[in-house]
């Protein structure tokens, strides 16, 4: 539902995760965030939602989901890509924002069977795109 939203619209959640990570770390208004969001090992909102997506799109490759999800999605049978996903026309529409997201993920990260290994190559990738860039 968050997906493909404009920066000017994903910004008072972002205010809100901000004012909650000074609550916890008991910081003042005026101090920057990043280091507390870090120390948290909390993901940006548009990070965080990046990593909602593609760890779905995980459980749907991996059988793990319900068939009303997987229908949304379409593979693509003529690349010989394992996991090459076809995106379609609506950007904002599940069916194009999951597999536009897996496909731009590092093969490194889109190989990996396991959930719990992937969720957490997935949340260092993020991390390193979010604080690092």
């Amino acid at each position: 539902m968050l997906a493909g939203l404009a920066a000017s619209t994903l910004a008072p959640l972002q205010c809100i995760q901000n004012a909650a990570a000074r609550l916890v770390l008991n910081r003042d208004r005026r101090s920057h965030i990043t280091p507390a969001l870090q120390q948290l090992h909390w993901l940006p909102v548009k990070y965080r939602i990046i990593f909602k997506i593609a760890t779905l799109m995980h459980h749907i490759l991996h059988n793990g989901c319900p068939s009303y999800l997987v229908d949304l999605v379409a593979f693509n049978t003529a690349d010989s890509h394992r996991y090459q996903l076809r995106a379609a026309v609506d950007k904002r529409a599940f069916s194009a924002c999951g597999p536009n997201i897996w496909n731009s993920l590092p093969p490194a990260i889109r190989n990996i069977d396991s959930q719990p290994a992937f969720r957490r190559a997935l949340k260092s990738h993020l991390c390193q795109c979010a604080f690092l860039a």
